[in-house]
Order: structure tokens, then C-alpha cells, then sequence
């Protein structure tokens, strides 16, 4: 049995694969190193640091006392979700493993991926005091474009670094400055790092199913009844509070399942996606009337 366990263990790496290479904010991730595990298993613990600016200087009495504090702040854990399946036993382990290498990258890829995008995207244009433009709407390649100019001159008046800035914007109005091809268009995406979104997962708010209610069994999300569709947002990389837990998946074997000759395989996804008060100016977000 313990050979077993072992097997399906050697998957575990692959579901962290796949998660980077489908998961379009990942590249917002947050140094792992940076957060420690809080008092609780759902907490983690950010550092924060503040300090004094410049004062006169003395020939007298010199330099005036500064202060520089470092804080850790306890942050809880937002998205806690997770699913079991059942495979009807097989005749061996290896025909075992492949269909739950499958079953687990095609999961993560067409189910966890996008769900965890749609609320990071979802929680970073809930914040408040970021940098909002509602209801408008972008129907023309030069609009995109002066929506855009008029976001990074926003950030930049707001003094946001100019290093792991990146816009997420639709495919759809990606396209429109594509089309434009002018000096004007590519001139004004300098600087940003350009990840196209579906608006499949670009909402400002969505409802999460939770499996068990009728209606809600098939589980996953829906844009919210007040949700907007997202046009574009430009977001420094430092601003977000985003880590990831990748919790290892559960395997109980035929022998142990008490409800019938089936393996089943349990996948739980523990994040966070939050952002951090004194960065908001980093946030940008162009929202649509719809």
C-alpha cells in the first residue's frame, strides 16, 4: 500500500506545472519566502515596512532621529476550495496513475485555473481606493489606445514603479490596437508586460457556486448579478498580496474506500488575493457598462 501512495505522489510536481503554464496571473505570484505560515493553517504572515522621510539637517545638532518600523501583518487566507472524484478501480496502479495524471491536469487547466483568476481579478477591482474608470465603453483601436495613455499617466503622476507593471486586457481589444499597427499603438504598451484575458474571467465581481445547493452542484462561478465585465487593468506586481497553496492531493485506494470499489482523488486549492492599503495606487482598473 505504501508503494501506492508513493505512485501518486510523483504527480503531485506536475499539478504545480500546470498550474504555471495555464494560470494567467501567476506571474503576480509573491515571493514565497516573504510570508511565513501564520497561527492558523489558513493564515499567512506579510511584512510591512513604513518609515520617516527626510528633515533638516544641523550643523549644530546634526541629523534629526528617523524611525523605521517592520511590521507583520496577519492576512487569512480568501479562497479556500476543493473537490473529490472517483475512478472505478483498475486493473493495475500504472493504468491507475495515468488516468489520474489526466484527470488531475485537465482539472487544474479547464476548472481551478480559470476560477482562480476570475477572483484574484474579481478581489484586485473590489479594493478600495484604487484607480477606477466605469461604464465606458471601447469600441475602436484609438480608444483603447487613450484609455491605456491615460492609465499609465495615471500611475506614473501616482509615482507606481515602472518595473512589473502589467496590463491584462481583453483578446478582444488586444486586437484593436494590433489592428491599428502604428508607431502610437506599440509607443504606449512600453513598459507593461501585455497578458490578454478572456472575459470569461475578467469580471468585477463573481459568485462562486458552492456545489451543494440546487442549481450550484455542477459548482465552479458565474460573473455576480452586480458584476461588470473588466476591459483592462494595469497592475504592479508589488501592490498584491497573492500567494498560492497547492495542498497535496488525497488518495484513498479501493481497500480503503468504504463506498465502493473506486479510487478516489481529493484536490484542494488554498490562496490569497488581497492587496496591500499603502499600494492601491498600483491598481488600475478600465471597467465596461456591461
Amino acid at each position: 500500500m505504501p508503494n501506492t501512495i508513493e505512485l501518486f505522489k510523483q504527480y503531485v510536481p506536475l499539478l504545480d506545472e500546470v498550474y504555471k503554464n495555464s494560470a494567467l496571473t501567476s506571474a503576480l505570484d509573491g515571493a514565497s519566502e516573504l510570508a511565513r505560515q501564520g497561527a492558523n493553517a489558513n493564515e499567512l504572515i506579510i511584512p510591512k515596512m513604513s518609515m520617516d522621510g527626510l528633515a533638516s539637517y544641523s550643523r549644530n545638532g546634526g541629523y534629526v532621529g528617523g524611525d523605521v518600523t517592520m511590521t507583520n501583518e496577519t492576512v487569512a487566507c480568501n479562497f479556500d476550495r476543493g473537490r473529490m472524484f472517483s475512478i472505478d478501480n483498475l486493473d493495475n496502479v500504472e493504468t491507475a496513475g495515468l488516468a489520474y495524471g489526466r484527470l488531475s491536469a485537465e482539472f487544474i487547466r479547464t476548472k481551478v485555473v480559470p476560477e482562480l483568476d476570475a477572483f484574484r481579478f474579481a478581489k484586485y477591482a473590489g479594493a478600495s481606493d484604487i484607480s477606477t474608470v466605469a461604464g465606458a465603453a471601447l469600441s475602436t483601436g484609438d480608444a483603447v489606445v487613450s484609455a491605456i495613455r491615460a492609465a499609465v499617466n495615471k500611475l506614473n503622476e501616482d509615482e507606481v514603479p515602472l518595473e512589473g507593471r502589467y496590463l491584462f486586457i481583453t483578446p478582444t481589444l488586444y486586437g484593436l490596437i494590433q489592428d491599428l499597427d502604428t508607431t502610437k499603438s506599440k509607443q504606449v504598451l512600453e513598459g507593461l508586460t501585455v497578458v490578454q484575458i478572456p472575459q470569461t474571467r475578467f469580471y468585477t465581481s463573481i459568485t462562486q457556486n458552492d456545489g451543494t445547493s440546487e442549481g450550484q452542484t455542477s459548482g465552479g462561478y458565474i460573473k455576480a448579478a452586480d458584476g461588470k465585465n473588466i476591459n483592462f487593468m494595469i497592475i504592479q506586481k508589488d501592490a498584491v498580496i497573492q500567494f498560492d497553496k497547492h495542498v497535496a492531493p488525497k488518495v484513498i485506494t479501493p481497500e480503503q474506500n468504504q463506498n465502493g470499489d473506486a479510487w478516489k482523488f481529493g484536490y484542494r486549492n488554498v490562496s490569497i488575493a488581497d492587496v496591500y492599503d499603502n499600494k492601491v495606487a498600483g491598481i488600475y482598473l478600465h471597467k465596461s457598462t456591461t
